[in-house]
């Protein structure tokens, strides 16, 4: 079977549900995208890898995993998105030390958030593409709002086909635009002094929306 290389491309909430992810991987020589529900702490975690400028004051999960990693010389050569069961993705960890090299199975999630950390290349296969691929309608840049309303949505109905939707628990997420670039910078700081990478990545995507580096 022929793998796909995946890139990244960020992490899309729910606008029903407070605290449903989803992360979206571009097919790098292709237009489709492959959405994968996440949970919190992963999205966190994986948005904290994504956004350089924040930096958590002691290390998460993920963090230590790599510190421990680099420690005894055990290095992650990829990441393989094998297998796709009643919408649940299956992945493996491919790493290597002293030359040797071990498969590892784990969480989709995880997978990528220690990909993202040790620069490794996420894979999949033309199968599962196939499977689970979708293709958004908006893909120009300048189109970026109409293209994270789509993506929501894509996020809720990933949501309902896996029966995890509960719009009892649904809030819905602040707005950050009528704040100054100043005031989101200094809440930007709070957050991560607070350990509140949720919050955090939120007013990050403001930040970057306003095309600030």
């Amino acid at each position: 079977m022929s793998l796909v290389r995946l890139n990244i491309k960020g992490i899309s909430y729910s606008q029903t549900q407070n605290g449903a992810y989803a992360l979206i991987l571009n097919e790098v020589d292709g237009e489709r995208k492959l959405p994968i529900v996440i949970g919190a702490f992963e999205a966190q975690s994986i948005a904290i890898a994504l956004e350089k400028e924040i930096r958590p004051p002691r290390p998460l999960t993920h963090d230590l995993f790599k510190n421990f990693a680099d420690r005894f010389d055990i290095v992650v050569k990829q990441v393989i998105i094998h297998k796709l069961v009643d919408g649940v993705f299956y992945s493996s960890i491919i790493c290597e030390r002293d030359k040797i090299e071990e498969i590892l199975d784990a969480r989709t999630s995880d997978a990528i958030a220690l990909a993202l950390r040790f620069n490794a290349p996420i894979f999949t296969y033309k199968t599962i593409l196939d499977k689970a691929g979708i293709y958004l309608k908006f893909s120009n840049k300048d189109e970026d709002e109409d293209e994270e309303k789509e993506e929501s949505i894509v996020v809720d109905e990933l949501l309902a086909e896996t029966g995890d939707a509960d719009t009892s628990k649904s809030k819905p997420k602040e707005n950050y635009k009528s704040y100054t670039l100043q005031e989101l910078y200094n809440m930007l700081d709070g957050a991560v002094a607070n350990e509140d990478y949720e919050k955090a990545a939120e007013i990050r995507d403001e930040i970057s929306k306003r095309g600030t580096k």
